[in-house]
């Protein structure tokens, strides 16, 4: 029987939410979003209340507005304040406007700047901090879904049209740090991959540097799509270096040909291996180098290193005669050849994050209101460094790098039974958890440091 009013099925989110509000999480809210008109009369009444409520949900699996309803049940409601209906929490991300999404990426910049002085989840970023652009197309189906439109994505490696909204994303990264969302911006499916590009990784290098980041020491990495002048010279303007993939052209074309074949060297990936007999490295991929000047006819005209891989093609016959595929890049990384190609690589790894998302609060675009999508993709993205937060204090390199698929099970989703011996409220967990050790670790770095 469903009839325990003491049990609480998610008793992570006790941890999580303190750590939230440590870093000033509702005192953002409070500062930033701000409602002078409501379509619903007290729709948007309380709005730092039920924008924490909705972060709740999506930390404890929700990925819909409906699924929301899970921060109420059982002994939910005496452990939290603030819990909301699911359809109260949808008509209040009806109330949103263009302009309320930017206030709440304002929160999600400052919210990570906050959670980097209290946690681990930047560790590093005084040294060296990766800023990686993309964008993607979701694709949904229903013919209601304000701002849905045909996009060019790839599916089994071809491009074609699909119908969808188009997120774009920056994600920051160091060395030893798992990648976090900068910003995040929702566009209509058919919004060319560059659009706001410019806008967003200015703020991105501006949120880096605030959480301790040299300028000098950021590198912005992204595909072909944002080797695009706008781009290039934000990153420079702000004081920042840049690796970005260009696509192929007459200029390019002539860059490469000036490279000689003796100037190629290979290139150290992972599970490249020395020949025993001649000493040199068995790679398939070989880099060079040159000097390229890119915009050359434009305000833009920046010169830089243009450094290209090659590798041999796969329709290859004969090895006095090989056919060369070359993929080059542009950058003005001070790296080592070889090293700025393996650098620029790790581009890939924005793609972690998009699995994160798609696999939790971006599985739907929930309403069909293109606003409460925009702001319901920046809520995802406060819950993604929340649990990224949350799991550096767990003592244990393990869930640092984690999905967050595995912070949820491991981590949130606990089930607890609610007891107040003297009136004092105490959670006793099940006996023998497997996690109980990283978990008690994360309360006790909330609550006693």
């Amino acid at each position: 029987m469903f009839d325990e009013d003491n049990l609480v099925s998610h008793a992570g989110l006790v941890p999580v939410l303190e750590l939230a509000e440590q870093a000033g999480l509702s005192r953002l809210l409070d500062e930033h979003v701000r409602f002078v008109c409501e379509r619903v009369k007290s729709g948007a009444a309380n709005p730092t209340g039920k924008l924490t409520a909705i972060i709740a949900g999506m930390a404890a699996g929700a990925d819909s507005i409906d699924d929301l309803d899970v921060v109420r049940a059982g002994g939910m409601k005496q452990l939290f304040g603030g819990v909301y209906a699911a359809a109260t929490l949808g008509i209040f991300l009806r109330e949103f406007t263009h302009g309320h999404t930017r206030q709440l990426q304002a929160v999600l910049r400052k919210h990570l700047v906050a959670l980097a002085a209290h946690t681990r989840v930047l560790a590093g970023i005084d040294q060296h901090c990766f800023l990686d652009i993309d964008s993607l197309l979701r694709p949904v189906y229903g013919h209601t879904k304000q701002g849905a439109s045909f996009g060019h994505t790839k599916i089994a490696g071809k491009t074609v049209l699909r119908r969808g909204l188009s997120p774009l994303a920056v994600t920051m990264s160091t060395d030893t740090a798992a990648p976090v969302l900068a910003g995040v911006r929702l566009r209509a499916g058919r919004a060319g991959s560059a659009k706001g590009a410019a806008s967003m990784v200015t703020e991105a290098i501006n949120t880096a540097a605030a959480a301790g980041a040299d300028p000098a020491t950021i590198l912005v990495r992204g595909d072909s799509a944002y080797c695009a002048g706008k781009v290039v010279a934000a990153v420079v303007k702000a004081g920042a270096r840049f690796s970005f993939t260009i696509a192929g052209n007459p200029a390019v074309d002539a860059a490469i040909a000036t490279i000689a074949d003796q100037a190629y060297t290979p290139v150290r990936y992972p599970g490249a291996v020395l020949d025993p007999d001649t000493g040199k490295l068995i790679s398939n991929a070989q880099v060079a180098e040159t000097q390229y000047t890119a915009f050359a006819d434009t305000r833009y005209r920046i010169t830089g290193r243009l450094i290209v891989r090659r590798v041999l093609d796969a329709g290859t016959q004969d090895p006095l005669f090989p056919v060369w595929r070359y993929h080059p890049f542009f950058t003005t990384s001070n790296e080592p050849t070889t090293d700025a190609d393996i650098t620029h690589r790790g581009h890939a790894i924005c793609e972690t994050v998009w699995s994160d998302l798609i696999d939790g609060p971006w599985a739907h675009q929930p309403s069909g209101w293109f606003p409460a999508n925009a702001a319901w993709c920046v809520l995802a993205a406060i819950c993604h460094n929340l649990l990224r937060a949350a799991a550096t204090l767990t003592a244990t390199g393990r869930y640092a790098v984690a999905r967050g698929a595995t912070l949820r099970t491991h981590l949130i989703n606990i089930p607890a039974r609610l007891a107040r011996p003297q009136r004092r409220p105490v959670l006793h967990l099940p006996t023998h958890w497997p996690r109980a050790r990283a978990w008690l670790a994360l309360w006790a770095a909330v609550f006693t440091t």
